[in-house]
Formats: C-alpha cells, sequence, structure tokens
C-alpha cells in the first residue's frame, strides 16, 4: 500500500516505521522538508523517502494526517483537491489544557478534517495511547494485543485502515461511522485525565467483556423464569 504522511512528529515516527517494516511504500511529508529527511533517514529501509505536505499526500492511497489539532484541519484545505478519493486517516486528540475536550459542542477533529476536505474518505483510528505506545514492536499487554476503535462511513476505506491496525500488531475493533469520532477524542480527553491527573489506571474501569452486559443477572433471571415454570 502507498501511505502519505503529513507530519513529523512522534506519531508520524511510530506508526509509518511499523507500516515501512510491513512492507509497505511510504511517503513522510513535513512542512519543513529537512524534518521529513530526518526523520526517513530514522525510520530506514528502502520503503520510506522524504517530501513535502503535498507530494505526501499525492503519493498516499492512504493519507495519514499525523498533526496537531486545529492544524489538520487548514492543511486538509489546501490539499483537497489532493486528497480526492484518498483515504485520510485521523489520529489527532483535541484535547487543551486541564485535560479538555477543545471540541465539546461542535464537530470532532475527523469531522472537520472530512469538511475541509469533502472528497477524502476520512476514518478515525489510533488516538487513544501515546506515541510510545504505538513505537512497541507489537503492543500487546498480558498476552492481549492491543485494541484499536476504527470509525468512518466508507466501508473500503475502513478495510485499509483495519490492514494498517494489523500491521503496527493490534486488533482492529468495529467503532462504528465517523459521526462517533467524537466519541473516540471524548475517550481520549478522559483517560489522559486518569493517566496523568489522576495517576488512575484507566483500563481498570471498564469490566472483562463477560460481565459488561451483565449475563450473570441475565442467567438469574432466565435461571428463575425456567424454575417457576417447571414448578
Amino acid at each position: 500500500m502507498r501511505i502519505g504522511v503529513l507530519g513529523t512528529g512522534g506519531m508520524a515516527d511510530a506508526l509509518a516505521t511499523h507500516w515501512v517494516r510491513a512492507g509497505h511504500q511510504v511517503t513522510i511529508g513535513g512542512r519543513d522538508v529537512r524534518k521529513a529527511e530526518r526523520l526517513a533517514t530514522r525510520i530506514g529501509g528502502g520503503g520510506v523517502k522524504p517530501a513535502g505536505l503535498r507530494a505526501a499526500a499525492e503519493f498516499g492511497e492512504v493519507v495519514l494526517a499525523a498533526l496537531p489539532f486545529g492544524v489538520g484541519a487548514d492543511v486538509a484545505g489546501d490539499l483537497r483537491a489532493v486528497l480526492e478519493g484518498k483515504v485520510l486517516l485521523d489520529c489527532s486528540n483535541p484535547v487543551g489544557s486541564g485535560f479538555r475536550l477543545l471540541t465539546e459542542g461542535g464537530r470532532s477533529a475527523a469531522q472537520r478534517l472530512a469538511a475541509a476536505a469533502p472528497e477524502a474518505q476520512v476514518v478515525k483510528a489510533f488516538n487513544l495511547c501515546h506515541e510510545d505506545v504505538w513505537r512497541m514492536r507489537p503492543p500487546v499487554f498480558d498476552g492481549r494485543p492491543l485494541a484499536v476503535p476504527v470509525c468512518g462511513d466508507e466501508e473500503t476505506a475502513v478495510e485499509r485502515v483495519r490492514v494498517l491496525v494489523r500491521d503496527a500488531g493490534c486488533t482492529p475493533v468495529a467503532g462504528g461511522g465517523l459521526e462517533r469520532a467524537g466519541l473516540l477524542e471524548a475517550t481520549a480527553a478522559l483517560f489522559i485525565a486518569l493517566w496523568v491527573g489522576e495517576g488512575a489506571d484507566a483500563q481498570a474501569i471498564a469490566p472483562p467483556l463477560a460481565y459488561a452486559a451483565g449475563p450473570s443477572h441475565q442467567d438469574a433471571t432466565s435461571g428463575a423464569a425456567v424454575h417457576r415454570r417447571r414448578f
């Protein structure tokens, strides 16, 4: 797969490294091409090359917007003609000071990208973890690969991102349409507040799947009903 990466920061580094190792062709695009050159050199291998933002967007079948919130929509707007028909992958988190969700009451960061580049197929993923988690080879905890929710409206676009999730050593999870991307962004704001602000284990706030829908309660109710019918 041809992947264009917009940005030269930590997320661009971590994800592009996985994808180059998986055999994808990656072009790193930076506003400062020298930073793109340094990142491409650090990743290494014949599957990665540096370029400017436009050239990276032109190259990719999938284009990762690894840019700060606010910058991403501006860049997508500038490149809207180039992004037409491409998968535009958003991994940003619109979280401000005090762990505040910057989009509260408005469109999600992913929806803003979609508005800026309306002919692109926007997908939200890779936003729930720090960049160092994505650097792991692979991100596996207690023998279980990290699950990555994926939100998007176009099934072909979502499937391409699922492939990239697997190539990062993770398990894709259906997150619904793009309208649910805001839920992922709000979840990230909550988790960051718990991890950084409170020093809490955010993973501990959810019960195991077997208990999530209350099957023990349902089994007890079902058993009582059978008992009444028999006696």
